[in-house]
């Protein structure tokens, strides 16, 4: 069982930065597949980007390419700098993790983006 908590997320101007944090309870050092996933007020929850254990690659969405980094800071942490935040980045962002033959969820992080 691994317990994911969230943190970093806040209240931003449009053209800032954030940096959100992914503690998985564990050390996750093989086997895994990480991704962020993101949801706005009234809509779907959406793929933000992901990194994979097998090659060491991320992947991230076109919404937020060049924008977002993914990086796994260490054996228990994955991260997501957001740069250039537009105020359609406006979500809650939960952290999703496939480790082994398990999935598991963080309860999210409310990044608001706003003047």
């Amino acid at each position: 069982q691994v317990q994911l908590v969230e943190s970093g997320g806040g209240l931003v101007q449009p053209g800032g930065s954030l940096r959100l944090s992914c503690a998985a309870s564990r050390s996750i050092s093989s086997s895994y597949v990480w991704k962020w996933y993101r949801q706005a007020p009234g809509k779907e929850r959406e793929f933000v980007g992901v990194r994979r254990w097998s090659d060491g690659s991320t992947t991230l969405a076109d919404s937020v390419k060049g924008r977002f980094i993914i990086s796994k800071d260490n054996a228990n942490t994955l991260s997501l700098q957001m740069n250039s935040l537009k105020v359609e980045d406006t979500a809650v962002y939960y952290c999703n993790l496939l480790y082994g033959t398990a999935e598991y969820w963080g309860q999210g992080t409310q990044v608001t983006v706003s003047s």
